[in-house]
């Protein structure tokens, strides 16, 4: 019976504890700040290095690229219509 009420009691209290998030980076911008301290974070809304820089200027941080940021896809090239394989001898 002791072990039941210890068991209900600890579940409870895992439970009652907020779910922890994983600090993770915003794939929405290229560039992240990372800010030090005694609870460093990442800070990804820069659009460029430079303006990142700027701004952490004076703190205890420093800019990096994101690593989950999606590469731009190249666009295609189309061909001309027309221009196919040359036959050749008809």
């Amino acid at each position: 019976m002791r072990s039941a009420r210890r068991a209900l009691v600890v579940a409870g209290l895992l439970l009652a504890g907020g779910s922890a998030r994983a600090q993770t980076y915003d794939p929405s911008y290229p560039v992240c700040m990372q800010i030090y301290g005694p609870v460093g974070y990442f800070d990804c809304r820069y659009g460029s290095l430079e303006q990142c820089r700027y701004l952490a200027v004076g703190r205890s941080a420093s800019c990096m690229v994101n690593p989950y940021f999606p590469p731009k896809k190249p666009a295609r090239r189309s061909r001309p219509a027309g221009r196919g394989l040359v036959h050749a001898g008809r």
